[in-house]
């Protein structure tokens, strides 16, 4: 398939390809605006995913497109980029191509900025049986099976069957993890009897599962302490320093010998860096990250980049690379944005240096944690804090509005209308139901 990206000299322009549509890759090329480079985008999806809010769209608070925001739409007014939907197979450095299902595609300087996936330990059973959530679909996915449990549980007759359709385990004790276990216990606790008359709360549990010794473990000791606090008192099981050995589909064993008979079991414990193949000089860091200079660099590479959870810059203050979250992603788009400016004007580059922000999470209604620099806050001011920097932070005016109406609905009703059936999920293959 021929297109127009295989010529490299269209505008006589550098071309600046970046693959990713998510914090890190919108950053680069929104700071390249109005500059003298030629910006491609390349995503499979065509809209960019506000992944600090995914786990509202599985537990049917918010509706997938408040979260989701067309790209194109982000980059209206910036005649010097184009984007295009494409998987991107292959990176050929030696010839600065891509390999791409719609065609070869040139670049003169590579930006990967591809994201993360769910790390199951290289464990293919679970891989399989439990839930990740790293995506629109696959939030819609969980949002779709805890629905169809609960149905499932309304009319059994088999009182263990019903049990396990209504318990939950949420598998690792990050912020996706305490925010999705706070939001299981608080529809258990406002929703549940509404919707199904028969099902009480008394019959649903909650788990929170996390290998380290505390939650939250990389926010202060007295976020993690209210956070375990707060699931206790609405009655989520937490277990700290243990892991999961198996879990089948139905059954989950915990290597302090618990055993959770389940159907719900929500993947949480990690991520690992997911790009495409050709970087055979790259060195690959701890948690398939790909390692850079302090430029973001490509180890390796003069003219390939790396930046947000598919990148680390390792550092004595980072040994590990960055933390993956939103705020590293962004601060690296906009930095190397500035530094590809420099290279092609042949000006010295500023290396990266990331500014904590502080860090937030929310458990439920009114209970957040906020950590900012010496700063530490809990309950309703923090949670006030949450929102609001949550709300700012979507991309596009219809979104901020939206989720902000369905947040003030939702609390004033301690309810929510997102909870349709839409697609069906086949709890055997793990995918949407093709007949319905």
């Amino acid at each position: 398939m021929k297109n127009r990206y295989m010529d490299n000299n269209i505008n006589k322009k550098p071309r600046v390809v970046i693959i990713g549509g998510g914090f890190a890759g919108l950053q680069v090329a929104k700071n390249l605006k109005n500059t003298p480079v030629e910006i491609l985008m390349l995503d499979k999806h065509n809209y960019h995913t506000f992944q600090p809010l995914l786990y509202q769209v599985a537990v049917g608070a918010l509706p997938a497109d408040s979260i989701a925001f067309p790209i194109r739409r982000i980059f209206t007014f910036q005649d010097n980029f184009n984007f295009n939907m494409a998987n991107v197979l292959k990176i050929n450095p030696d010839s600065n191509t891509l390999d791409t299902n719609i065609g070869p595609i040139h670049y003169d300087y590579l930006v990967v900025a591809t994201g993360s996936n769910t790390n199951f330990l290289g464990n293919d059973q679970i891989a399989h049986f439990a839930m990740p959530m790293k995506n629109v679909p696959e939030a819609l996915n969980m949002r779709v099976l805890v629905l169809q449990n609960l149905e499932k549980a309304l009319v059994t007759r088999d009182e263990e069957e019903r049990e396990a359709l209504m318990t939950f385990v949420v598998v690792g004790g990050g912020p996706t993890g305490v925010e999705l276990s706070g939001a299981l216990a608080e529809m258990r606790r406002l929703i549940l009897s509404k919707d199904y008359r028969y099902l009480k709360e008394q019959h649903m549990s909650v788990y929170l599962i996390e290998s380290k010794e505390r939650l939250l473990a990389a926010m202060s000791e007295k976020a993690s302490t209210v956070a375990k606090e707060y699931l206790i008192n609405d009655k989520v099981t937490v277990y700290n320093g243990v892991r999961v050995q198996s879990y089948d589909g139905s059954t989950l064993t915990i290597n302090n010998g618990e055993v959770i008979k389940t159907h719900n079991v929500f993947w949480a414990a990690g991520v690992k860096g997911e790009f495409p193949e050709g970087l055979e000089n790259a060195t690959i860091a701890r948690g398939t990250r790909i390692q850079t200079d302090e430029i973001n660099r490509v180890t390796g590479y003069q003219n390939i980049f790396a930046i947000g959870d598919t990148s680390a810059i390792i550092s004595e203050e980072f040994p590990n690379g960055h933390p993956g979250v939103a705020p590293v992603a962004i601060q690296q788009g906009q930095q190397l944005a500035k530094n590809l400016l420099r290279i092609i004007k042949e000006e010295p580059t500023v290396p990266f240096k990331y500014h904590d922000k502080g860090t937030l999470a929310t458990v439920g209604r009114n209970k957040a944690l906020a950590d900012i620099g010496k700063l530490k806050l809990t309950g309703f001011i923090a949670w006030i804090l949450w929102g609001f920097v949550h709300i700012m932070s979507l991309a596009g005016f219809s979104n901020k509005a939206a989720v902000f109406m369905e947040w003030v609905i939702n609390y004033l009703t301690k309810n929510s209308d997102n909870r349709l059936i839409l697609r069906p999920f086949n709890t055997e293959t793990r995918k949407v139901d093709p007949d319905h």
